[in-house]
C-alpha cells in the first residue's frame, strides 16, 4: 500500500457528450440527472469515490453551450470557475465527432490558460469504427498534451475503470475529505429535485422545452401507524408556458402520473424507505432570467 491519496476532479465537456453518465457509472450511484437532453446539469455536483488508497471527488459542471439567458451565462461561469481550483481535469469529447468543433476549441483554449492537468476521454466509442478513433485522437493530441487519452463506453461498461487508475495517479498526497458512505455533498432536497427533474425530462423528450426546475417544499420522515418508516416528500415543476404545464399534467393527469411514479421508484431506492410523493405543475414565466432562481445554480 502507497500513500494515501485525494484531491478534486473537474469533468468538463460540452452539452450532451455524457459527463453525468460517466460520473454516475464511476460512483455507482444515483447523482447527477441523466436524460438525453443538453444542459440537464445545472449546479457543480460533486460525487465521491473512495478507492482502497484514495478518494477522488467528482465536480459535475454544467455543459459548455453557446448562452441564450442568464441561466446560460451562469452554468458557463460555474463551469469554467470550477478548474481552477480542481488537481486533475477530464475533457469528455463525442467518439462521433469529424473535428473539433468551436465549443470543443473553446474548453481546450481554457483548460491551456490553467495549465491543469488533463486526461481526455472519449465517449460513446461502440458508435464508430477503430480507425476513425485513430484518426480522432490523433487529431486531439496535436492540440494538447493530455496526460492521457482513455476511450470509453459508458453503455458497454468499458474502461471506466482506467479513468480512475489513471485520475489515481495524477493526485497529490492527501487525506480524505469525505467520511467512506458519502458519495455526494448535496442535500437530499437536491437530490430529490434533480430525480424529479430527469424524469420529468426524459418522458417529455421533445415536447417541451428545456424550461423546467423543481422546487421541494417539504420532505419529512414520519411512522404510519403500522410502524413503517416513509418519506413524505412535496415538489413543484416550475415550467415556462400554460402550454407546457398541460403537456406536463397530461390527459387526465396521466404523464403527471408516470412522471411521479418513476420518480417516486428512484427516490425509494435513493432513500431506502417507502416515499408519498406530490407533485404539482406551475407556471413561472421567464424563470431563466429571474436572479433569485439562477443564485440556486451557483457554485
Amino acid at each position: 500500500m502507497g500513500e494515501h491519496k485525494s484531491g478534486f476532479v473537474s469533468i468538463l465537456g460540452r452539452t450532451n457528450v455524457g459527463k453525468s453518465s460517466i460520473i454516475n457509472a464511476l460512483v455507482n450511484e444515483k447523482v447527477a440527472a441523466i436524460a438525453n437532453k443538453p444542459q440537464t446539469t445545472r449546479t457543480a455536483i460533486r460525487a465521491i469515490v473512495n478507492r482502497d488508497n484514495s478518494q477522488i471527488i467528482f465536480i459535475d459542471t454544467p455543459g459548455i453551450h453557446k448562452p441564450k439567458t442568464k441561466l446560460g451565462n451562469t452554468m458557463n461561469d460555474t463551469a469554467f470557475g470550477v478548474i481552477s481550483d480542481v488537481d486533475v481535469v477530464i475533457f469528455v469529447i463525442e467518439a462521433d465527432s469529424k473535428e473539433i468543433g468551436p465549443g470543443d476549441k473553446r474548453i481546450l483554449e481554457k483548460i491551456r490558460n490553467l495549465k491543469r492537468k488533463t486526461i481526455l476521454v472519449i465517449n460513446k466509442i461502440d458508435l464508430i469504427k477503430k480507425e476513425e478513433l485513430a484518426r480522432l485522437i490523433e487529431l486531439y493530441k496535436n492540440e494538447y498534451d493530455f496526460e492521457a487519452v482513455i476511450p470509453v463506453s459508458v453503455v458497454k461498461q468499458k474502461n471506466l475503470e482506467i479513468i480512475l487508475n489513471e485520475i489515481e495517479r495524477l493526485l497529490p498526497k492527501g487525506p480524505s475529505y469525505y467520511n467512506e458512505e458519502e458519495y455526494t455533498d448535496q442535500t437530499l432536497r437536491q437530490l430529490t429535485e434533480e430525480i424529479i427533474r430527469e424524469k420529468a425530462l426524459r418522458l417529455l423528450d421533445e415536447e417541451v422545452p428545456h424550461g423546467l426546475y423543481v422546487e421541494t417544499e417539504k420532505m419529512k420522515e414520519r411512522k404510519t401507524r403500522d410502524g413503517v418508516q416513509i418519506y413524505d416528500v412535496e415538489s413543484i415543476i416550475y415550467c415556462l408556458k400554460n402550454s407546457h404545464k398541460g403537456i406536463i399534467i397530461g390527459k387526465n393527469g396521466q404523464m403527471l402520473k408516470r412522471i411521479g411514479t418513476y420518480a417516486r421508484h428512484d427516490l425509494e431506492k435513493m432513500l431506502d424507505t417507502k416515499v408519498n410523493l406530490k407533485l404539482w405543475v406551475k407556471v413561472k414565466e421567464d424563470w431563466q432570467n429571474n436572479d433569485t432562481i439562477i443564485k440556486k445554480f451557483k457554485v
